[in-house]
């Protein structure tokens, strides 16, 4: 094995919404070659100030709810602080303190341990960054 799949960088294209953009096959892609076979631990990490990344269930609604639960908790309006951006950006910059811009997660036998319905996501409310970088670090 080459110490060059130890380490990659996914680009993701987030887009102009908010979004809960599932990255589990992105990461097991990833596992097949750098873990090949060991095991370990998978870092997942997002090297940006308004986004993070959450274990969560998808495709059921639960994405759509996380979107739900972060607006209540975090409004799109004028009380941040931080106010460069589109109106209410300010909330981007404290979603990391929620939703941090990492996760740690076991490899057994080079397979992701997951639970069934759990899956790696990027939570992106930034409207204003349409382009993301995740950085997959796998440590046998």
């Amino acid at each position: 094995m080459s110490d060059a799949f130890t380490t990659r960088v996914l680009n993701v294209a987030s887009g102009s919404s908010e979004r809960v953009v599932d990255l589990t096959r992105d990461c097991e892609a990833f596992l097949r070659e750098a873990a090949a076979g060991r095991d370990g631990l998978l870092n997942v990490f997002v090297p940006h100030a308004t986004a993070g990344i959450a274990i969560i269930e998808t495709g059921a609604g639960s994405d759509d709810d996380l979107l739900a639960a972060l607006h209540a908790l975090l409004p799109a309006d004028d009380r941040w602080q931080h106010r460069h951006g589109s109106p209410g950006h300010g909330r981007d910059h404290v979603l990391p303190a929620l939703v941090p811009p990492h996760a740690t997660l076991p490899v057994v036998d080079g397979r992701l341990e997951l639970g069934t319905w759990q899956s790696v996501c990027l939570v992106d409310t930034n409207k204003d960054n349409a382009h993301r970088q995740v950085r997959l670090s796998f440590l046998g």
